[in-house]
């Protein structure tokens, strides 16, 4: 048997919603990188994608708590953007332009602090939303 069909209703319902957000972050995300321009589209769009992690792992683990979603997204977030300095995702992006989408090239340690925003924003945010459901 399928295991999401498994799931109580509110589940499913969850996980449409997350998915919804999620494609909606992730256009905001890209609009922000690829069509905006000025000193503040970096740090946006980071705190998206770090956001955009987020609602994937909460996609991912539809029952955890807030806190524990966002917590494991940061940790994905950091993870990442320690891979950078290993500088396979810079050889991997010359050969596959749009790996720079997902992990980046250059490790900046400032992103850390924007993806513990972001993540920290999207449990705030999701914990709201999922109080009021109760």
């Amino acid at each position: 048997m399928d295991r999401v069909s498994t799931l109580p209703p509110t589940s499913a319902r969850r996980r449409a919603a997350l998915a919804c957000a999620a494609a909606l972050v992730l256009v905001l995300g890209l609009g922000v990188r690829l069509l905006l321009h000025g000193a503040w589209t970096g740090p946006a769009g980071d705190a998206l994608y770090a956001v955009l992690v987020y609602l994937v792992v909460a996609f991912v683990l539809p029952r955890q708590r807030s806190l524990a979603v966002g917590g494991v997204a940061f940790a994905a977030c950091a993870a990442i953007e320690l891979f950078q300095l290993t500088g396979l995702p810079v050889a991997w992006a010359q050969a596959f332009p749009l790996v720079r989408l997902v992990l980046g090239t250059t490790f900046v340690a400032g992103d850390l602090l924007l993806y513990a925003l972001g993540c920290a924003a999207a449990a705030l945010a999701d914990a709201g939303v999922r109080a009021r459901r109760r």
